[in-house]
């Protein structure tokens, strides 16, 4: 049974990639809640961004820091877990978030988004991994969690370079868990449904755009038509997978797939 207890990962410190807003800003949150100190990393507006991580501290009493970080460059993404180290002493969570999206047909698909999706959805989920292990390995103790998609398990049209990244994404996490199977170290990994983010919001545009439709017919019509539930995802229940995963109820899952999906993955 899960019973974690109040802030019972307080002490510990976690990186979240893409965590200025949308899922990863969600699982940062959580983690926040539960006691951990948060090292934050994205893009946006400096000021919303400086709030959100004020907030962290304020609510939730713990300490967070901000990391510019391009998670498409591995330099940037060792210097961002050294800063957290710096600031924390430790790094115990990694939650590899980051991402984006362009949809169109394999004849038309830019090589310049390809390698763009393929480099921040997958390479830096490898790069952060690489980066962190030593330090988890010096403690014997860590929780890799990587967000992909049910396009990690399945595959939708005009989507090639997302539904590539999100397959390895899954390989991946398998190959970490059998390296670190005999360490108190694991990784995971959720496959989420559609989520309402501003990421799932753009698509929504470039789907609309591209079939020429509106935007509430593209949600019923194309988005949640795969979704047995008809429901978007709450980010804030992946934040809640990901503080399970961290608690001493899921010491014992590894190389685990865990779909949130809506029954999307179940027909």
């Amino acid at each position: 049974m899960f019973n974690s207890s109040e802030q019972f990962l307080k002490g510990t410190s976690a990186i979240v990639t893409g965590s200025t807003s949308g899922i990863g800003l969600a699982i940062a949150k959580v983690l926040a809640k539960n006691g951990a100190n948060i090292t934050l990393n994205g893009f946006g507006d400096k000021d919303e961004i400086e709030k959100e991580r004020k907030m962290l501290e304020g609510e939730y009493k713990i300490k967070a820091i901000y990391s510019p970080a391009d998670v498409s460059q591995p330099e940037a993404i060792q210097k961002m877990v050294a800063d957290s180290r710096e600031t924390f002493g430790r790094v115990d969570i990694l939650i590899n978030n980051a991402g984006i999206q362009f949809v169109a047909p394999i004849i038309e698909f830019p090589q310049e988004k390809w390698n763009a999706i393929l480099n921040i959805n997958l390479t830096s989920a490898f790069s952060a991994i690489k980066a962190v292990l030593p330090l988890m390995k010096e403690k014997n103790w860590g929780r890799i969690i990587n967000i992909a998609s049910a396009h990690g398990l399945v595959a939708s049209a005009y989507k090639s370079a997302y539904v590539a990244a999100k397959h390895g994404l899954v390989g991946l996490t398998k190959v970490v868990a059998l390296e670190m199977a005999e360490t108190n170290i694991t990784c995971n990994v959720i496959c989420p449904g559609y989520v309402k983010t501003p990421l799932v919001d753009k698509q929504i545009a470039e789907q609309a755009k591209a079939h020429g439709i509106g935007e509430d017919q593209v949600v019923k019509e194309i988005l949640l038509k795969t979704q047995p539930n008809k429901k978007f995802i709450k980010a804030e229940d992946i934040g809640a997978m990901a503080v399970f995963l961290c608690s001493s109820a899921g010491e014992a899952m590894t190389g685990e797939i865990i779909s949130m999906d809506g029954g999307w993955t179940a027909q």
